[in-house]
């Protein structure tokens, strides 16, 4: 911003602020308590928008509308402006021979952005646009700085996440996004409830980090002592539950770490997670595709949805891949490498040279993340990955080396994560005993033996299927938005 416009600014928010004095002087309430009205803007266009001018006259409908002034057009003793209540816009037009000299009078120290409810009869101009013809104007709220003339551009965007309000205001589709967002969430919940699960809530703060490979944000308790966790995951506790009976599970929860942040990640995000006794992960791939197919469905009309330069198909049934054929397949590398252990650890190790030494299964991990995964774009379930990566998961009823575990990729990003669960506690526990060794070598996203867990499965874990899904990445497919900054309302960014 220039100088120049930095004064301009500052000059109109001394006018708007002499406005509210001016108002305050007339009597006028600066902070009314409530607003009573007929419709929202969106609900008015909707219902009379349709109607002609003459069925207008003849039903002379009246309503009282609230909104926010978003243009002023005056026209001598006339004025046309338009309100907005986020979604859709509507005009109005006061005169001072309909309102009264003292009323025109006022709205002349009404500003762009100003909120406030107009009332009167619905009429169509000689264009065509349906409009309030206003017997009175109220005032609601004042905007004491000018809005933004327009957005446009990278420059913009770190201020649009930093003053999502203004964003709203400006922007109409970004408050369909959220709207979008909320729908899916009341959709998953319709889902899970119809189907005879149980919502429940687990602690955001752990003693003991666990259920994912994530470096945790750490906390402290005064009155205890204690050192917590904010957690990564609610799996383990979930998974308790279903130790203690409750069959069918879900929590649509926040889970923060301590990551890098990118166009996929925020370290804070939504995630649902899902455990349902007596299924394994066959279940869950079926599951997850009916819930995804109904969401396109049910929320965008189609099973197809628009995503970048691409068309994303929920048809059912998804397209299945083992790990390491997806990695023969898709990574341009010879066949020939994955035979050739040695070989393959080598090259990984070039590529990642800070996760060295690594084993055979965690290199074709840095291969896929690598090569493979940006290149699927259609839903695919990635299934039996390295065990050594999939640490609370059956070992494959097929490979000792591959686990009983799918990831479903969606435009090259991982929207879902499921096991056959492992209920083994001798197992979970020598399992757990390797990453607290992997973390005294210091790797971060390793945690230590959670005892409390190995005792919950010694009372026994019946076969379980579970799953988390991420909903901040699911609202991107279906929203068609290619950051996720887009669809969390305030990501986390660093201070000005």
């Amino acid at each position: 911003m220039s100088p120049k416009d930095d004064h301009n600014e500052l000059d109109q928010d001394v006018a708007r602020r002499e406005k509210l004095r001016k108002l305050a002087e007339a009597g006028v309430p600066l902070f009314p308590y409530t607003a009573p009205g007929t419709h929202a803007v969106k609900e008015a266009v909707d219902a009379f928008a349709g109607l002609t001018a003459p069925e207008l006259e003849a039903r002379s409908e009246k309503v009282v509308v609230r909104g926010r002034i978003l243009s002023i057009r005056k026209m001598g003793r006339a004025t046309f402006f338009h309100i907005s209540d986020g979604r859709t816009k509507l005009q109005a037009y006061i005169r001072e021979d309909q309102a009264g000299p003292e009323a025109y009078e006022r709205f002349s120290l009404f500003d762009l952005g100003d909120v406030v409810s107009v009332s009167g009869k619905l009429f169509k101009t000689r264009t065509g646009e349906l409009t309030v013809l206003c017997d009175a104007v109220t005032f609601l709220a004042k905007c004491l700085h000018p809005l933004p003339e327009k957005w446009h551009g990278l420059q913009d965007v770190e201020l649009r996440y930093r003053q999502r309000y203004l964003d709203l205001i400006m922007s109409p589709d970004v408050g369909e996004v959220f709207r979008l967002r909320s729908a899916i969430v009341s959709h998953i919940r319709r889902f899970f409830d119809g189907r005879g699960y149980i919502e429940v809530e687990t602690p955001m703060m752990h003693p003991i980090p666990g259920g994912a490979l994530a470096r945790p944000f750490k906390t402290f308790h005064n009155a205890l002592g204690l050192d917590l966790y904010l957690r990564i995951a609610p799996e383990l506790y979930l998974k308790r539950l279903v130790v203690g009976g409750l069959d069918k599970v879900y929590e649509i929860n926040r889970s923060f770490r301590n990551e890098g942040i990118d166009a996929q990640h925020n370290p804070e995000f939504t995630m649902l997670e899902f455990y349902e006794a007596y299924r394994d992960y066959h279940d869950m791939m079926e599951l997850t595709e009916e819930l995804l197919n109904g969401l396109a469905v049910s929320l965008r009309g189609s099973e197809e949805v628009p995503f970048g330069e691409h068309r994303i198909s929920f048809k059912r049934p998804f397209r299945r891949l083992k790990f390491l054929e997806a990695c023969v397949e898709l990574s341009g590398l010879a066949p020939s490498r994955f035979s050739d252990r040695p070989d393959l650890v080598a090259f990984a190790e070039g590529l990642a040279p800070e996760k060295k030494p690594l084993t055979f299964g965690r290199a074709l991990d840095v291969v896929f993340d690598r090569f493979v995964k940006d290149k699927i774009v259609q839903p695919t379930f990635i299934t039996h990955p390295p065990r050594e990566i999939s640490p609370l998961a059956k070992t494959s009823r097929d490979d000792p080396e591959e686990a009983e575990r799918f990831e479903l990729l969606v435009a090259g990003m991982e929207v879902a994560n499921a096991f056959s669960e492992l209920t083994d506690p001798a197992e979970q526990r020598a399992i757990f005993e390797e990453q607290a060794e992997a973390k005294r070598r210091g790797d971060e996203e390793s945690h230590p033996v959670d005892l409390d867990y190995v005792e919950a499965l010694e009372y026994g874990l019946p076969p379980t299927g579970g799953e988390g899904i991420g909903i901040d990445r699911l609202t991107m497919l279906l929203a068609d938005r290619r950051s996720i900054r887009e669809v969390v309302l305030f990501p986390l960014l660093k201070p000005k």
